[in-house]
Formats: C-alpha cells, structure tokens, sequence
C-alpha cells in the first residue's frame, strides 16, 4: 500500500507526521519503508540513524543546437509543446531553453538536418539507506540546485522505492510529498492508494487543504486529513471536512514538548505516551482501510 503524507502549505508538520507514522508502522510490526520526495530540501533520514548504502545518478535528455547544421527552418520550434526553443527567424536568432525544456525529444524527430545533438544532463540522485539497527530502508529525492523541476528525481525515487518494496515483500511504503499542489506534489501523489493530508486550524491551513483536495480529486484520489496543532486558530478546518465528507484521521496537539523533540532531531512519539496512542489509531485505520480495499 502507497500512502502519500502531503499538504497544501510548507510548515504544517507534514515531515514531522510522515516520520512518526513511519516509526509507528514498524513499532507496530508492519513490514514498511520511507520515501522523502520532497526533493528541493529532504530531511526525512535525520530522524533514524541509517548509512548510505546506495546512491543513483539521474539524468534527463537535453537537446544541444549545433548550429553549423542549423538551417532555420523552424520545424522543431513547431513540434515544441513546452516553448522551450526561442525562435526568431527575421534576426536569424534561435535557443534553446533548458529550463522550460521536458526532455521529450520532439525537436531532435523533427530536424531533418542533424542540427539537435542528443546530451544527458545530471539533475540529481536517489539515495538508498538503512538502518543500522533493523535493516529497514529508507529512500530520498534530491535535486540539484538551479534545476527547473524536481518532478523526474521524484519520478526515480518513487520508481526505485517500489521496486525495492515488491522485492523486499514491504507492505507498506509512505512518501513524504513536497509541499503545496504543483506537479513535484501531483507526481508523488500519483502513485499513491491513500493520501494524508495534514493541515492546521487556521485560516491559511484551511485554504491550502481545499486546494490540495480540489487537485486530489482531478486524480481520483482517497483522502483522509490529520489535523496538527489542534487546539489554535478556529474550527473551520473541520466544519470544511464535515460538509466534504473527508474523514478526519486524527489530532495532533498544539503541544511545546512535541516541538522540542521535533527540533532537535527526535521522534516525539517515542517518548510521548500520550501522542503514541493517537499514531497507533492512525495507523489501524490506515491498515483497516488497506485491507478492505484489496
């Protein structure tokens, strides 16, 4: 089972719960695993003491102009959906722009003179960990800096963690989602059978959630919503749950003792009794759900 922690905002503890829910899984005896997707600023492995046992290089296709063959003839400015190619025939100028290109390969069909070299572009790795401890894996997207688009890294990581959970016989795989509801979150939500979204009771919480689950639902998506911080701001949040029929998994307090653990690098719920008892009713729900969906 794929379950996606996502949110329409940065800050509303989406890392912090997906690192807890994933801790809680295995204290809990499911066999699972993590993928941090969130490729611009990944994190997630600073909370478990794990090794480097893999890292894999991504490259992305990248057309290059030779322009002693270039004829001007404009036919891969034409076969261009992304208006990646600047093409200006009365000045005799074009270029192409790497950071609007998708890497489809149309201009290099479209040339019929060999003027569009084909080069590879590295744009970031997927590494692989495991605990010391218990073995258990551990998978992170990172792009790097001053690359358009985390989406391809993000793509590989997640293609990698699958693979690893089919052969591994892991039931369950949670992926910590980049921050708001464009494509880098889309993508990772993509794979997803269950997706958590954790918001906050507060103004800006509540209208991120609804965009978050507006875009969920143009990809047919289930969804459940964890509330952090309860207990600030108002009860909008759960007024909009109610008329949406969104089920609300859990509450997590607004509590300066979770912060603290959080902040310094630790899983809160190890050591806060209280806050175990509401993960543990998360994770059943999300394992009820599991199994009445097979």
């Amino acid at each position: 089972m794929n379950i996606v922690v996502a949110s329409g905002k940065g800050g509303t503890g989406k890392t912090f719960f997906s690192t807890n829910l994933f801790y809680s899984f295995r204290k809990m005896g499911f066999l699972s695993s993590m993928v941090d997707c969130d490729a611009e600023a990944p994190n997630s492995f600073i909370f478990f003491p794990v090794k480097k046992v893999k890292e894999e290089v991504i490259s992305e296709y990248r057309p290059v102009l030779d322009r002693s063959r270039c004829v001007m003839c404009g036919k891969c400015f034409e076969y261009c959906s992304y208006n990646a190619i600047f093409f200006l025939p009365a000045m005799n100028k074009i270029q192409l722009l790497d950071d609007l290109c998708h890497g489809c390969a149309a201009c290099s069909v479209a040339c019929t003179h060999s003027a569009i070299r084909d080069y590879y572009k590295i744009i970031g790795k997927v590494t692989s960990y495991r605990t010391e401890r218990d073995g258990l894996c551990m998978f992170e997207a990172k792009m790097i800096p001053g690359i358009a688009s985390a989406v391809p890294v993000i793509k590989s990581a997640i293609k990698t963690a699958i693979k690893s959970s089919i052969q591994q016989d892991i039931h369950y795989v949670i992926f910590d989602s980049p921050p708001g509801t464009a494509c880098p979150f889309i993508q990772t939500a993509s794979c997803a059978d269950y997706v958590i979204l954790v918001t906050e009771p507060t103004p800006f919480g509540v209208s991120d959630l609804k965009q978050a689950v507006e875009t969920l639902k143009t990809i047919n998506k289930e969804i459940g919503v964890v509330v952090n911080r309860a207990g600030i701001g108002n009860r909008d949040v759960y007024q909009y749950l109610e008329d949406e029929s969104i089920p609300l998994l859990g509450e997590i307090p607004y509590d300066k003792e979770i912060a603290m653990r959080y902040s310094e690098g630790k899983i809160a719920v190890k050591d806060i009794p209280s806050l175990q008892v509401i993960f543990e009713n998360i994770v059943n729900r999300i394992v009820r759900y599991g199994n009445s969906s097979n």
